[in-house]
């Protein structure tokens, strides 16, 4: 039980990538698009066993043949300039009703991810997910950054359409990763591994939608390719947005408008002093927001 390995690639102090679903599901998309457009090579995975209950049952010929899991799985690609292997986790290993990994089980899973990474040489680790941020869904995501050592600072400071999060209006310098992306992070500066999470900004009342949003993702994604070097054809994500997009403003037409009149203001101050998310902001949306998703949100709901 643990790690099964299908190859032993031959890989050149790679750099690791990571997804797992969370709000909007940024980070995840944001890495399996990277992963497909590259080609990169499935080679292993992390069995689930020990992690999660199986989702289902495979039958076939009326004979029960196998139990059904989410999958955690390695690729690796070789690149002109540099090595990758990806970590793509279909779920996050909870426990007590969390909504996101917690406990000795994802510290176990953070490891065993870390172990196939150092295995191939892996120096530097890259998370992704969302950021929760006082911005409009019309506006371009920045991408939220924290490093795990103080010497990426200066690097991370140079990403396009990036900032740390520890310099969000609000924080006073502090800052909170949940689940795996967080976690891998911190273990990851335990084992002396270098360590960047790259966030995705999502509306904070859109963060509890029933929909992708694949807008932070795409920001995302630029940050990556741009520090890998690589060029991403990000069309077919454009066209997921546009989707999603028509679903955005179909529900947005539905809130009443001082709701609305408060969400608009946020176009001309958002992009200039980006804020974090008070326990008013929290409470607000709670009161006005939340509603609109549990009672019609869902109807407006179209596969993407």
């Amino acid at each position: 039980m643990g790690i099964k390995l299908y190859k032993q690639p031959r890989l050149e102090k790679p750099d690791l990538i990571v997804g797992w679903p969370g709000i909007g599901n940024v980070g995840i998309i944001a890495v399996d698009i990277l992963r497909e457009q590259i080609g990169a090579e499935e080679f292993g995975e992390i069995e689930p066993w020990d992690f999660f209950y199986p989702r289902g049952v495979i039958i076939k010929a009326n004979i029960l043949e196998d139990l059904e899991f989410t999958s955690n799985k390695f690729y690796y690609k070789r690149l002109e300039k540099k090595d990758l292997v990806f970590f793509i986790g279909e779920e996050q290993p909870t426990g007590g009703g969390r909504t996101y990994a917690q406990g000795e089980k994802a510290y176990e899973m953070a490891n065993l991810v870390l172990d196939v990474a150092e295995k191939f040489g892996c120096q530097r680790v890259y998370t992704s997910g969302a950021a929760v941020a006082l911005t409009h869904h019309t506006l371009k995501p920045r991408v939220w950054a924290v490093p795990n050592r103080e010497d990426l600072i200066d690097e991370v400071k140079g990403y396009e359409n990036t900032i740390l999060m520890s310099e969000i209006e609000g924080r006073g310098g502090q800052g909170n990763i949940t689940g795996l992306n967080g976690l891998l992070l911190g273990v990851a500066k335990e084992r002396g591994l270098e360590g960047v999470c790259l966030m995705g900004e999502i509306p904070d009342y859109l963060s509890r939608a029933p929909f992708p949003y694949p807008r932070a993702s795409r920001s995302v994604i630029e940050v990556i390719s741009s520090i890998l070097g690589i060029r991403i054809d990000l069309s077919g994500l454009d066209d997921m947005d546009a989707q999603v997009g028509e679903i955005i403003e179909s529900i947005y037409e539905k809130f009443p408008s001082e709701i609305k009149e408060r969400i608009d203001e946020r176009k001309f101050v958002a992009q200039a002093k980006p804020g974090a998310i008070t326990e008013e902001d929290e409470k607000w949306i709670k009161e006005h927001i939340d509603e609109f998703f549990k009672k019609g949100g869902r109807q407006d709901e179209r596969p993407l």
